[in-house]
């Protein structure tokens, strides 16, 4: 009769081991990578709110990693995560346009070039 108290004990320990949240790593390295990444296309802190939002909450989350707070790492690094690829896609936007505004005055040099010639 003892053992079926010991194998209840057993399941609900076993439960509630599965029940605890998992250490976020691959989400931490997903947010390295996606930090990296927003640095080398250009994004800096100082000209992109978001890259600074971005390290913010991947150093919060590193924190709650320490604390073992791994729910709230996982959230912290996925909002950094979303918050250093919405830098990256600003920096890239905006290297887009001004390409694409070098581009017209071009075309639009060539355009004049070509009017005054006829």
């Amino acid at each position: 009769m003892t053992i079926r108290p010991l194998f209840a004990a057993l399941a609900v320990t076993a439960l509630a081991g599965c029940a605890a949240d998992p250490a976020p790593n691959e989400q931490m390295r997903l947010t390295g990578q996606a930090l990296e990444q927003a640095t080398a296309v250009g994004a800096t802190v100082e000209d992109v709110p978001e890259l600074k939002l971005a390290e913010g909450k991947y150093s919060q989350a590193k924190a709650d990693m320490a604390d073992q707070s791994f729910k709230d790492a996982r959230v912290q690094a996925e909002q950094a995560e979303l918050d250093a690829r919405l830098a990256e896609a600003k920096v890239l936007t905006l290297k887009s346009q001004e390409q694409l505004n070098v581009l017209n005055t071009r075309i639009a040099r060539l355009r004049k070039q070509l009017g005054d010639a006829q």
